[in-house]
């Protein structure tokens, strides 16, 4: 089933929270102060029924420049805007400023609506539609539908509703195959239920009793209740709003910009690749170290940019950037966020998330700049190649793969299966290390090896336990067996009786060495079985207690 959401977006006192109320019959504009300044200042969140049936979300943002935060925590995850410019003032700063900004949140599809018709006549109304064709010229909505409404007396409204349908069958489906993931955008209590939590659900499924985790505080919440659009459901799907009930954690334990995820499947940064554009209608520009702040999701964070490719980065420009982030987020490879001025308060432009496990750069380092652009714009093996040839902390399973790309399973189980027969890339049980990492392992163990057969020259190997805690601890036994047989198959080591050694590798006497074996054997010969010597009789020294333990090895001699 298609899950749409649809957001207002626009200038204050453009009617966006009145279109709603006509749409939908609720007034969104809940806080006794909004009612009391008419304006809107939170977030409102209601649904209504398109003509064919089909219930959608909606998200109502506050229009003025003060409360720009809570817009850009609504706007995130929406699939249809409705653009509301008065037919009285036309285009506005809040309105370039919000189209901006979805622009760079890659919102695809709109709707123009026309408010106040009624209070202009045709002439000056003309007038105001040709400059919102002229404003919007280059942007997503260029050659949208500009449709007029009178919200009070409901004209327009049914036709408007029949433009939301054609445009919701449009629609891309999201990833419901995805691991669950959603970006908090209130946080509240009622009583008799405990914390709730709302949000657009991104991607992935939710289940009552599901045990999830909130990022980026690393606290497990456990799923009580869920609600879509104000019935109780067992499952929440990817583009609902959606309620969810936590049993386990206080309204003090989370915030707005938080986000809901499985445990393990998001890493927390706090250095991002990007690539970042700015505005064209503005004279600023970013160089190094500026501060700025960035809006992902529902959460705002400060941050220092890093240009890569450019000294600076001017007006109607894109580049390179590490940003250098003050407090950890969690954001996957894809998503887009909004850049604001830090001082003062200014939308100058956006970006996109290239990568999220990172290291420092140097600036205008050719071989930086070359694997951002595999990153950002290569064929799908390629990221996937590119991704586990940097991920050298960690064994990388396919849900990894999955929550890092945003590719689906099955793409990336065919170009794993590529890489693999190209030899670029080696299965571990149910993970995958690029060809590098697998040789810099076989390159440990033989060297371990050598290392040991060099201080304990009469001993057959060494045991595969003492090898993986040399290697990695983190490293599962199955998955040290699947390497040291690779191994073995290779000829490169051997495994005798649990014991590992180089292949080439034989237990050869000195001479001294070959003394001390007759000694030890004439004393046990002369000893017959009237007497039992025991270990430390013959453990004089190191090299006696060596050659001891190579006749015990080789059963020469039993306990």
């Amino acid at each position: 089933m298609k899950n749409i959401i649809i957001g207002t977006a626009g200038h204050i006192d453009h009617g966006k929270t009145t279109l709603i109320k006509a749409l939908t019959g609720r007034d969104t504009d809940t806080l006794d102060e909004e009612k009391r300044r008419g304006i809107s200042i939170n977030l409102g969140f209601t649904y209504f029924d398109l003509p064919g049936n089909k219930r959608v979300g909606i998200v109502d943002v506050p229009g003025h420049e003060k409360f720009i935060k809570n817009m850009l925590a609504g706007v995130a995850g929406i699939d249809i805007v409705l653009l509301v410019i008065s037919c009285e003032e036309g285009v506005m700063p809040q309105t370039v400023e919000h189209l901006d900004i979805l622009n760079f949140l890659n919102v695809k599809k709109g709707i123009v609506v026309l408010t106040k018709c009624e209070n202009v006549d045709n002439e000056f109304k003309e007038l105001v539609k040709s400059d919102i064709k002229e404003k919007l010229k280059g942007s997503f909505l260029e050659n949208t539908d500009i449709v007029e409404v009178d919200s009070i007396s409901k004209y327009g409204i049914d036709k408007l509703k029949q433009k939301i349908e054609l445009l919701s069958d449009k629609t891309e489906n999201k990833n419901e195959d995805f691991p669950p993931r959603l970006n908090i955008d209130r946080v509240f209590s009622l009583k008799g239920f405990g914390t709730i939590v709302t949000g657009t659900l991104i991607e992935g499924k939710i289940n009552i009793n599901d045990e999830l985790e909130i990022y980026p505080k690393n606290l497990k919440a456990k799923i009580r209740g869920i609600q879509v659009h104000g019935k109780n459901v067992e499952t929440a799907y990817a583009g609902q709003r959606t309620a969810i009930n936590i049993s386990n954690l206080k309204i003090e334990d989370i915030e707005r910009g938080d986000t809901l995820a499985l445990p393990n499947a998001l890493k927390e940064s706090n250095m991002i690749d990007v690539r970042i554009s700015l505005v064209d209608h503005t004279n600023k520009e970013l160089k190094y170290w500026d501060r700025v702040k960035i809006y992902h999701g529902a959460k705002e964070t400060l941050c220092r940019i890093v240009p890569l490719d450019k000294e600076n980065i001017k007006h109607n420009e894109d580049a390179y950037v590490q940003l250098r982030l003050e407090e950890n987020i969690v954001v996957k490879k894809g998503d887009r966020f909004i850049i604001r001025t830090y001082s003062p308060m200014e939308t100058i432009g956006g970006g996109i998330v290239i990568d999220t496990c990172v290291r420092k750069h140097k600036r205008f380092d050719e071989n930086v700049i070359r694997e951002l652009r595999i990153k950002e714009n290569g064929n799908s093996k390629d990221i996937i190649e590119e991704y586990l040839k940097n991920n050298k902390d960690k064994y990388t399973s396919i849900t990894d793969l999955m929550s890092y790309t945003g590719f689906n399973k099955e793409s990336i189980n065919n170009n794993i299966d590529k890489l693999v027969f190209e030899k670029k890339v080696v299965l571990i049980n149910n993970y995958y290390l690029h060809i590098n990492q697998y040789k810099n392992i076989e390159k440990n163990i033989l060297n371990i090896l050598t290392d040991y057969h060099k201080n304990f020259r009469l001993r057959n190997g060494i045991s595969k336990e003492e090898i993986r805690s040399k290697i990695d601890p983190n490293l599962k036994s199955k998955d040290i067996d699947s390497i040291i047989n690779n191994l073995c198959d290779d000829k490169q080591i051997k495994n005798v009786k649990n014991l590992i050694s180089l292949y080439e590798f034989k237990i050869t006497l000195n001479d001294k060495q070959k003394e001390i074996k007759a000694y030890i054997k004439d004393k046990l010969n002369n000893a017959g079985l009237k007497s039992l010597l025991t270990i430390e009789e013959f453990s004089k020294d190191i090299y006696y207690k060596e050659v001891l333990e190579y006749m015990i090895g080789k059963d020469a001699i039993v306990l």
